[in-house]
């Protein structure tokens, strides 16, 4: 690259950086406000199309204002950029255009190979770093090479379920869960929630096209290309065998026989290229054995539900499977870094169970349709894994059950599902989000 080229793509970015919408505050935010006073370099992961870009112009509009340097390398015109011949270049088109700033922003790195020198070397002289990657492999790879202990992670997904109202200007009363009115409103836009999922753009269009796009830019381009797979007719096939069957166990071995793979390990790449690029995830069946754990049948889930009935046969009979994926996306939105999903096993299946260090802390069960039968055989699975684990306390979300009973010296807690996914935010997060919201988009105030 030359210096002029250089210049034109920053200012170019620059300028449209200022045009670009800041949507709706992110939650993350909070979070994030947290990492400004310490040196680390925050990385921001998750799949393409989540709100990675437009979170980092928050995080400029809300801390920054115009002291800071960005690039975002997603740009074709940067395609032969160099970490080891453009990387001081770069910085010296920034203190020429900007003068010197101690804050860089970097949108979409794992697209330039050997990124992580230059920003140990600039952290090193005391420059703050915010990074944006679609690649969870990559991205970890690199930094356990050179930022290990100085670099936070921070993964964001599609909107949540109160990102989703706050997108579509649903305003909730205080008190709203004991309101009827609010809580036959919160039904309705849950349900399209359950339809439409959480991608910014493709709510902001309503347009299937860009979530088949989407999915098919994340199979081509962040997994086929990168990864040089040959086979891939036979990826765009597993892809979709498991998008129709989130929620359901898969095994390996069964992928492998289903489509004449020669080898477990080959399918184990696969779903690791899946996870990788943040589109599937794969939970493990809980045991102390990580031998047992590793041969167990996994659980499949997706990123978003809308993705997922956009690309796949739509959930229709069975509508418990869509809960049970957004229950898991909003687990993993929640989860600390120190927190581990599995599902349990033993005459008898538990959703969810949530370990944190050496002691499991939570037991979830997700039933949203029940009836006495079926409400017997769950919670009699979530009783069995409550005495396994030592826990007093168990939760079964539901579709509009809200009690505590008391079973075998026991609590089991039943939840309705909207309740679980609003209440929370509107005990702990509610004032500071409106703070930060009206910084980011006054509209809101």
């Amino acid at each position: 690259m030359n210096t002029r080229q250089l210049k034109e793509i920053v200012v170019q970015q620059r300028e449209e950086l200022k045009e670009k919408d800041r949507g709706i505050a992110r939650e993350s935010l909070e979070e994030i406000r947290k990492y400004l006073k310490i040196p680390h370099v925050v990385i921001i992961s998750g799949v393409r199309r989540s709100g990675k870009s437009t979170l980092l112009t928050q995080i400029i509009s809300q801390w920054f204002d115009e002291k800071f340097y960005y690039l975002n390398f997603e740009d074709e015109r940067l395609i032969s950029f160099s970490a080891e011949e453009d990387f001081d270049m770069l910085y010296q088109v920034f203190l020429e255009l900007y003068g010197e700033q101690r804050t860089f922003f970097l949108d979409e790195i794992q697209n330039v190979q050997g990124w992580e020198r230059f920003v140990r070397r600039m952290y090193e002289r005391g420059f703050k770093f915010f990074i944006t990657g679609s690649n969870a492999r990559l991205l970890s790879r690199e930094l356990a090479t050179h930022l290990t202990g100085r670099h936070l992670m921070k993964e964001i997904y599609p909107f949540s379920f109160r990102e989703f109202l706050r997108f579509k200007k649903i305003g909730l009363k205080e008190n709203f869960e004991y309101i009827t009115e609010e809580r036959v409103k919160i039904m309705k836009y849950l349900s399209q929630y359950i339809e439409y999922g959480g991608f910014p753009e493709y709510l902001k269009y309503a347009e299937k096209d860009i979530l088949r796009r989407l999915f098919s830019d994340v199979i081509f381009r962040d997994i086929l290309v990168r990864y040089g797979v040959r086979e891939t007719k036979t990826f765009q096939e597993i892809a979709n065998y498991l998008l129709a069957n989130v929620s359901n166990t898969i095994s390996y071995n069964r992928l492998k026989n289903i489509f004449n793979l020669g080898s477990v390990n080959t399918v184990k790449n696969y779903t690791e290229y899946l996870e990788n690029s943040f589109l599937m995830f794969f939970v493990n069946q809980f045991s102390y054995s990580g031998g047992k754990q590793s041969i167990s049948p996994k659980k499949v889930y997706c990123i978003d539900t809308g993705l997922r009935n956009a690309v796949s046969f739509k959930f229709s009979a069975d509508i418990g499977r869509a809960i049970e994926n957004l229950v898991f996306i909003e687990l993993r939105r929640r989860s600390s870094d120190s927190a581990e999903i599995y599902y349990w096993k033993n005459k008898g299946e538990v959703d969810f169970v949530i370990k944190e260090g050496l002691r499991v802390k939570e037991l979830i069960q997700v039933c949203y349709s029940m009836d006495e039968k079926t409400e017997e055989r769950e919670v009699r699975s979530l009783i069995k894994a409550m005495d396994e684990f030592k826990l007093k306390e168990g939760l079964v979300i539901t579709e509009d059950i809200d009690k505590e009973v008391e079973v075998d010296n026991k609590k089991i807690v039943y939840k309705p599902l909207w309740m679980w996914l609003l209440i929370e935010i509107k005990h702990t997060k509610d004032k500071t989000l409106k703070k930060i919201a009206e910084r980011v988009d006054p509209s809101t105030n």
